[in-house]
C-alpha cells in the first residue's frame, strides 16, 4: 500500500509527504489536502477516512473489485466512482482501473488499487506549478485526462477499421472474420463503460452536487466539455460496434454466396451427367437379347445420344441463365 499527501497551506506553500503529513493536517486542518491511496485499505486507513467524513457505504463500494461508475452526494463530501485505464491496447483490450474520489470542501481523497497515470500526471503538475487547485477542479482534471486517453485510442482504431473493411472486400479470409469478432466483443465492453460515464456526467451537471464547483461558470464549462467527450466516446464506440457487426454479416453473406455458386455449378454438372450415366448403365447390362449391342454402329449412336443430351441440357441451363 502506498500513501502520499499534498497540503497547500494558507501561506501558499505546498508540502508533500505521507501519512505523517495527513495526521498533521487532521490535527490542524488549514489549507487544502490531497490524499492519494494506492492499494488495499487497512483498518487504520478506514478509520482515518471515516474521521474525514467519508461515508462507510462509499468506502465499501471502493473495496469491491467491480462496481459501476456512480456518484453520491453526502453531507460532508461528494463521492465519485470512475472507471479509469491501466492499459488499452491496439486491439481495444481494456485493463480497467477503478478510482474512487471523495471531494470535500477543503480536501480530495483518491483511492485506487494500482498505479494511475491520470493521478500521477495531475500530481506532478501540482508539484511543478506549486499550486493546489480546489478539490473539485482536481477531480475534474483526473477524469478529463482519463477520458482523453480513451478518446485517443478510439480515434486511432478508426483507421484500423477502415483497413479491415478494405481487406474484407478485396480478399476476405477467416482471419479477418476472427479479428472483427474480437473487436466487436471489446467494443461492446467499452460501450457499456462509456454509457456509465455518460450518465455519470449527466447526473453531475443535472444535480450540481456540492463541492464539485459545477455551478461556477468556468468549472461548469469544463464539466460540460467533459460530458461532450463522454457522449462522443459512447457514440463512436456504438458506431464502430455496429460497423463491425455489419462487416461480420457481410463476410457471412459473401461466404454464403460463394458456397451457393459452388453448389450451383456442382448441381449443374450432376444434372448433365445423370442422363449420361443412365445411358451408360443401361447399355452396360450383360443381357444376351439386347439388339442395340449387335448394331454395327451402335457404339457411335450411343455416343451421339449422350452428346446430344448433354448439349441440350447445357442449352437449357444457359437459356435459364444458370450458366
Amino acid at each position: 500500500m502506498k500513501i502520499r499527501t499534498q497540503v497547500l497551506g494558507n501561506d501558499g506553500d505546498i508540502k508533500t509527504g505521507e501519512e505523517t503529513l495527513l495526521r498533521q493536517w487532521q490535527d490542524n486542518p488549514e489549507g487544502r489536502l490531497w490524499l492519494d491511496i494506492e492499494g488495499e485499505l487497512s483498518e487504520d486507513l478506514k478509520t482515518c477516512l471515516l474521521a474525514l467524513g467519508c461515508h462507510e457505504i462509499a468506502i465499501s463500494d471502493i473495496e469491491q473489485v467491480r462496481q459501476p461508475p456512480k456518484i453520491h452526494a453526502f453531507e460532508n463530501n461528494t463521492f465519485i466512482l470512475f472507471r479509469g485505464i491501466i492499459t488499452l491496447d491496439e486491439h481495444l483490450v481494456l485493463t480497467p482501473q477503478q478510482i474512487g474520489f471523495f471531494v470535500g470542501e477543503d480536501y480530495l481523497v483518491t483511492i485506487h488499487r494500482g498505479e494511475s497515470r491520470s493521478i500521477n500526471r495531475v500530481w506532478s503538475e501540482t508539484e511543478e506549478t506549486a499550486s493546489l487547485p480546489t478539490p473539485g477542479s482536481l477531480a475534474l482534471k483526473i477524469i478529463d485526462y482519463a477520458s482523453d486517453r480513451y478518446l485517443r485510442k478510439i480515434l486511432d482504431f478508426e483507421s484500423d477499421l477502415g483497413e479491415l473493411e478494405e481487406n474484407l472486400l478485396s480478399r476476405p479470409s477467416d482471419s479477418i472474420m476472427t479479428e472483427l469478432v474480437g473487436y466487436r466483443s471489446e467494443l461492446r465492453k467499452l460501450r457499456r463503460i462509456f454509457n456509465y460515464h455518460n450518465r455519470l456526467l449527466e447526473e453531475i451537471l443535472g444535480e450540481e452536487p456540492r463541492y464539485l464547483g459545477t455551478g461556477q461558470d468556468e468549472n461548469r464549462h469544463l464539466w460540460r466539455a467533459l460530458l461532450d467527450r463522454c457522449e462522443r466516446l459512447f457514440s463512436l464506440s456504438s458506431m464502430y460496434y455496429e460497423i463491425c457487426g455489419d462487416l461480420v454479416e457481410g463476410y457471412i453473406s459473401i461466404s454464403s454466396h460463394e458456397l451457393n455458386t459452388t453448389m450451383k455449378i456442382l448441381t449443374i454438372i450432376t444434372a448433365i451427367f445423370v442422363p449420361l450415366s443412365f445411358l451408360a448403365g443401361l447399355y452396360g447390362m450383360n443381357f444376351e437379347n439386347m439388339p442395340e449391342l449387335h448394331m454395327e454402329n451402335g457404339y457411335f449412336f450411343a455416343l451421339a445420344a449422350m452428346g446430344s443430351t448433354a448439349a441440350m441440357l447445357v442449352y437449357v441451363f444457359k437459356r435459364k441463365k444458370w450458366l
